[in-house]
């Protein structure tokens, strides 16, 4: 296995790559809506909404529910996909062990208490990622370091969906 390290969010983070993606349930939640302004293959995270847009043309695009970054830990601007990972291992860094110093020095991927879930797409040097999570309930608040949290079954459909160099938006 290869091992990288990487940061996510004010936080480094460990991925580690393992074979096989989950298969994708039938309960994934994104929608289809109308929205235009971007070019396809786009995606767009409205901060304010909490909303996630994977544009699919000029007109539609689909819709995942998303948890986003603490007040003070939000950002706008652009982004591409710089890498994908599957099932990351998590190294809590100091900021967040501060918050909780019971945190072990790494959280396996798959492990129930890994708060990145079955999928990552890390940015900005893997100081970012669009994330699965192992707290569903905390999707759609502003709950995160600044990463972008996706119930596990809506990581996967976008894991599947975006390619590295995928262009990522957030506004507010």
């Amino acid at each position: 296995m290869k091992k990288h390290f990487l940061p996510c969010a004010v936080f480094a983070a460990t991925f580690v790559m393992s074979s096989a993606l989950p298969a994708a349930s039938s309960g994934a939640t994104g929608d289809v809506v109308e929205f235009s302004g971007y070019a396809p293959g786009t995606i767009v995270v409205k901060t304010n909404e909490r909303r996630l847009y994977y544009v699919l043309d000029d007109h539609r695009a689909r819709r995942f529910p998303v948890g986003v970054g603490k007040e003070g830990m939000t950002w706008t601007g652009k982004a591409r996909v710089e890498a994908k990972f599957i099932r990351p291992a998590w190294a809590p860094p100091s900021v967040i062990r501060r918050d909780n110093p019971r945190l072990p020095t790494v959280i396996p991927g798959g492990a129930s208490n890994n708060p990145m879930g079955d999928a990552a797409l890390t940015m900005r040097g893997g100081v970012y990622a669009i994330h699965g999570t192992n707290k569903p309930s905390s999707i759609g608040g502003f709950v995160s370091y600044g990463c972008i949290r996706m119930y596990n079954q809506d990581i996967r459909e976008l894991y599947r969906l975006v390619r590295v160099g995928t262009p990522v938006v957030l506004e507010e």
